[in-house]
């Protein structure tokens, strides 16, 4: 199992991804390629006890920034990191690409240099947040913020593979995010995807509301890519806000430091549960690859965390699934031109 790390896509890089990267290896066994600046990645790895590890360097001179437009990230930069990165991946250097690199750019590098499944029209950039239960499986979170009705009942196919493959849900629950229950919520775009979904194979229990993402109602949930990520970061900002009040809360009264003293193993499997950099980072779904996208401001851990994950995607052969589920594109016919 080969993965490349995008070295230089994250806030904090090299030095992040060169640590998640050799405590990935270190605990998976994973080989590593780390795609960046050749000179500045060999100085984070040199602070790093490597002996035994599968890990080399692929140098790529240029970096795709958090204000690049995808379709510079695509036209003008063909050295970037993200870019080679996936080209380790269609040449068969490399089984699966981790960034924590602009999420757009990289979407639009990993479909022009891997292209499209057959029979998907959009990727989806999917994520995995805790439920009540277990885990929600939530697509798309930014990929296609305009989206046809085909576009969600394809989104809901690949969350269920997914959700079959990585979380081992034997029939997968799928709900359409609306605003409320009833079949006349909705938008036009929901109520369309609704109907198609209702006549498909799928196990769709229809709309859902917002409160379903975490009462383990359902296990996948669709929706566009703009509600979609408007939801990742509400999620990710409340969070964090619960975290931060806990903590002041307690440091202010005396008995309640008492409590937490009592409750921290509680409080710890609390924040566990909760943090992002559990889940490492958002697979990148209708691909003829494996990639996954981390959030800029990931640490180490959360590196880690998306390389293990990319690593459970290709062990599970979730493209592969998918592709034998479409027939290897039966219907080809783009959304856009069925109307």
């Amino acid at each position: 199992m080969v993965v490349a790390v995008d070295a230089m896509g994250g806030d904090n890089a090299p030095a992040v991804e060169v640590q998640g990267a050799v405590a990935a290896a270190r605990r998976w066994g994973v080989s590593i390629i780390l795609v960046g600046d050749r000179e500045r990645v060999e100085a984070c790895l040199a602070q790093e006890t490597t002996s035994g590890l599968d890990i080399r360097i692929q140098h790529a001179s240029e970096v795709i920034g958090m204000k690049d437009s995808a379709s510079d990230a695509v036209r003008k930069k063909k050295d970037s990191s993200v870019r080679v990165a996936f080209d380790l991946v269609r040449d068969g250097e490399a089984h699966a690409v981790v960034s924590a690199g602009n999420s757009g750019a990289t979407l639009a590098v990993g479909m022009f240099r891997l292209k499209r499944i057959r029979g998907i029209d959009r990727p989806a950039i999917a994520t995995i947040m805790p439920n009540m239960v277990d885990q929600t499986v939530v697509l798309d979170v930014g990929g296609t913020v305009d989206c046809k009705p085909a576009h969600l009942e394809q989104f809901a196919l690949m969350g269920e593979i997914y959700a079959k493959s990585v979380l081992g849900k034997t029939q997968p629950r799928i709900g359409i995010l609306s605003n409320g229950e009833e079949d006349s919520k909705g938008n036009d775009l929901t109520r369309q995807a609704h109907q198609l979904l209702k006549g498909s194979d799928l196990n769709y229990l229809g709309f859902v509301e917002g409160r379903d993402l975490f009462n383990g109602k359902v296990d996948v949930v669709v929706c566009d890519g703009f509600v979609g990520n408007i939801v990742l970061k509400v999620s990710e900002g409340l969070a964090e806000a619960i975290s931060s009040i806990l903590r002041r809360e307690i440091g202010s009264r005396f008995l309640a430091k008492i409590g937490y003293l009592l409750c921290k193993p509680a409080f710890a499997a609390f924040k566990k549960r909760i943090d992002y950099a559990e889940y490492g980072g958002a697979p990148l779904l209708g691909i003829q690859g494996t990639g996954m996208i981390c959030h800029g401001g990931s640490a180490s851990r959360a590196i880690m965390n998306a390389i293990g994950l990319a690593r459970e995607s290709v062990a599970q052969r979730v493209n592969d699934r998918l592709i034998e589920h479409l027939h290897m594109g039966a219907d080809d016919t783009p959304a856009d031109e069925k109307g």
